[in-house]
């Protein structure tokens, strides 16, 4: 089979990872009237998924390591259909939340299983770069195409179709990876079951405790339960983690300030955008009385920038590092924030579109940046298991940015959500950064005619201008180290 059909099938699962997170949200007020879903309950339809994702993704590479990654690709895969249909039949709202979390175990499996098999299949560097760069745009192309796609087949026949697309994407997908490499490593990483499962509960929990308190208010009893609960889980967590033989997280990566900031800049970077998405749009149908298909069309110019900005930010990244871009991503969301918290209900929403174009081109500037930066900053013995963290970092912000932006609705109030959390987490970051010792240099890159000069023989040549896939499924670079 030729090559380029089997990028395609490795295309189509990472395709609908990310288009099962964008296209749910046009679908929430739907979902809402249709199931009788509470205030309450409707963030986490979008949340199961997510929480579940984020907790997975630390153990899908050893998983793909242990059985191989085309069975755990094709296998995941087949399972997110299943659980698709699930989702398309149910009655009531546990139903529908018990299948989107089955939904985001089956995502877990198909990004790190991806990646492993474009290794496999394109082997020279320069090449898997620009393989994993087409990837990545195809990737983007789902988020962007989701809004639009899942207005049209709300207004066509109702939320259920959405969940219908999956098994005929599915279905060609197998189809062309009948001819995947069967290789797999011959050694693989023990799973750390147990802080695995206590961080799923941890993020779970806290999660609830926001929900609940947009609902019930902050000193309610379930809210207050549910913080103690998350913090109780959390120290439980971090004396299992200390004992474990072989940590979730390794100790090399928690020691290291400047890949805790990475997470950190990621992490407020995806609370922001993403919170922004769902409260924008829940906010767009139900105070706007704007339809589905015509809500989807107004997101576009926030989600077009995530398509094309990727080839961009690393051109940005080659010239004045990634320590700065990062620091202007966040800066330009905060911007897009601080906007926000100015709007009320007279305001077109072509304004609030604007200012979230902000936040996705905050959020597309600082994500991609992290990718490459950690990649510089983690330990090479646990490089791997760092993009793990970082997609698991990101994720968590999605999962508390839906959650926070639940409890308002009006964009002054996302606004004002958004910018506390994105502002108080650049104060953090450079913090760490000055702790790293360069928090006032802001990664000047090396010139190239210095390096080329050096006649040392352990100088390298840092590359980041190529698009690729961070291990989490957002659009990264591609680091590579030439002697």
């Amino acid at each position: 089979m030729p090559r380029w059909l089997l990028l395609a099938g490795l295309v189509g699962g990472n395709f609908l990872v990310v288009l099962d997170v964008s296209i749910l949200n046009i679908a929430l007020p739907d979902i809402r009237d249709d199931l009788h879903a509470s205030a309450a309950v409707l963030p986490w339809v979008v949340d199961a998924y997510t929480v579940v994702f984020a907790g997975m993704l630390l153990a899908a590479g050893s998983l793909a390591d242990r059985y191989g990654p085309r069975r755990v690709y094709l296998t995941s895969i087949i399972l997110f259909a299943a659980f698709s249909i699930i989702c398309a039949a149910a009655t009531t709202p546990a139903v529908l939340i018990g299948g989107r979390a089955l939904q985001g175990a089956a995502a877990a499996g198909l990004v790190p299983a991806s990646l492993a098999l474009l290794a496999s299949h394109f082997p020279d560097t320069a090449e898997r770069s620009r393989v994993i760069g087409v990837w990545a745009a195809m990737s983007s192309v789902g988020f962007a195409l989701g809004p639009v796609a899942g207005g049209a087949l709300i207004e066509l026949s109702g939320w259920r179709l959405i969940f219908l697309i999956n098994p005929i994407v599915t279905a060609i997908v197998v189809l062309l990876g009948r001819s995947l490499s069967r290789a797999r490593p011959s050694d693989f990483r023990q799973l750390d079951i147990a802080g695995l499962v206590l961080s799923m509960c941890c993020l779970a929990s806290v999660t609830f405790a926001i929900i609940h308190a947009g609902v019930a208010g902050w000193t309610s009893v379930g809210s207050v339960s549910a913080f103690a609960l998350g913090l109780t889980l959390l120290t439980v967590l971090v004396v299992v983690e200390r004992r474990a033989e072989v940590p979730a997280v390794p100790p090399q990566l928690l020691a290291s300030p400047r890949v805790i900031a990475d997470m950190a800049a990621v992490a407020v970077a995806a609370f922001a955008f993403y919170g922004c998405l769902f409260g924008l749009t829940i906010w767009m149908v139900t105070e706007k009385g704007m339809s589905p298909l015509h809500t989807g069309l107004a997101f576009l110019p926030m989600t077009l920038p995530m398509c094309i900005l990727p080839f961009i930010t690393g051109r940005l990244i080659a010239r004045y590092g990634t320590q700065r871009v990062i620091f202007g991503g966040i800066v330009i969301s905060i911007l897009g924030s601080v906007g926000l918290i100015f709007a009320d209900a007279s305001t077109s929403y072509a304004i609030a579109v604007a200012l979230g174009t902000f936040l996705a081109i905050g959020g597309t500037l600082t994500i991609p940046a992290t990718t490459a930066d950690i990649s510089m900053s983690a330990p090479k013995a646990v490089a791997a298991t760092a993009q793990g963290a970082q997609g698991a970092a990101r994720q968590t912000g999605v999962v508390l940015g839906i959650a926070a932006m639940a409890t308002v609705d009006s964009p002054r109030g996302i606004g004002a959500i958004a910018s506390a959390v994105t502002g108080l987490g650049l104060i953090a970051v450079l913090a760490l950064w000055n702790r790293s010792r360069v928090g006032d240099e802001l990664a000047e890159p090396t010139p190239r005619s210095a390096v080329a000069s050096s006649s040392a023989p352990q100088t390298r040549l840092l590359r980041a201008d190529r698009p690729v896939e961070g291990s989490d499924g957002a659009p990264g670079f591609s680091i590579s180290y030439h002697k």
